[in-house]
């Protein structure tokens, strides 16, 4: 018994030890390592994505900052609408800044209740983005059937379409070979992947990092950038 104890302990010890220098490794040289920057020449228009998570924010400082355009959320699932969604958009267009809007598509839920739930936020707003649906596995349940996942998916964009609504696309690369590819392929996509997004992906606006800083923001951002051929929307 002693013995089993005794090894226990140690591999309770061990784990400790392991997870401790992690987080150190991670804060010393992860977190604190800049976020890369897309060539400015190749891509020189920058944008941030936000939610009520990132606070107050002082868009006139955010435009003196150099950003153009900003996605604010919107919308979550069936029912749950972010609280600073007017009052950001209201804000950052006072500022200048082109805007787009949010929707985190949930595994869990109906999509065409999802869609009433986007569209109501959205109704008699005007956007400069087309409206984006996130589709991403973190922050979602796991136990869902892509095949499920991507039935509910059309149904929403088949509701926002029959709506008049202009719909985006975001995700990840894992995600995009998951659930996007050969499915939704006429949709423009936003891209989440923090190196070069390659050319085997077509992507019309490139998240690049979850660790920026912009003047007007406490903590960190989202920072984005757009391609040249989707200009027409700026």
């Amino acid at each position: 018994m002693n013995r089993r104890v005794g090894f226990l302990i140690a591999i309770v010890v061990t784990s400790i030890i392991a997870v401790c220098g992690f987080i150190h490794a991670y804060h010393r040289y992860i977190a604190n390592t800049p976020p890369m920057e897309p060539d400015a020449a190749t891509y020189p228009i920058r944008g941030i994505d936000i939610s009520a998570h990132n606070g107050e924010i002082d868009f006139e400082r955010v435009k003196g900052a150099g950003k153009e355009f900003v996605i604010i959320k919107a919308t979550e699932g069936t029912d749950f609408k972010d609280s600073m969604f007017v009052d950001n958009l209201r804000k950052a267009r006072k500022a200048g800044l082109k805007v787009g809007a949010y929707h985190f598509f949930r595994f869990d839920t109906d999509g065409e209740l999802q869609a009433i739930n986007f569209m109501h936020s959205l109704r008699n707003r005007k956007l400069d983005l087309p409206a984006v649906v996130d589709i991403e596995r973190f922050g979602n349940p796991d136990g869902h059937e892509a095949t499920m996942i991507i039935t509910r998916l059309r149904t929403m964009l088949t509701y926002l379409e029959k709506e008049g609504v202009e719909v985006m696309l975001y995700s990840n690369k894992d995600d995009y070979e998951r659930y996007l590819k050969g499915n939704f392929g006429h949709y423009p996509l936003w891209l989440c992947t923090f190196t070069e997004p390659g050319s085997d992906i077509q992507w019309s606006i490139w998240q690049y990092s979850h660790r920026g800083t912009v003047d007007g923001i406490k903590g960190k951002v989202d920072l984005n950038t757009i391609k040249p051929e989707f200009y027409r929307f700026l």
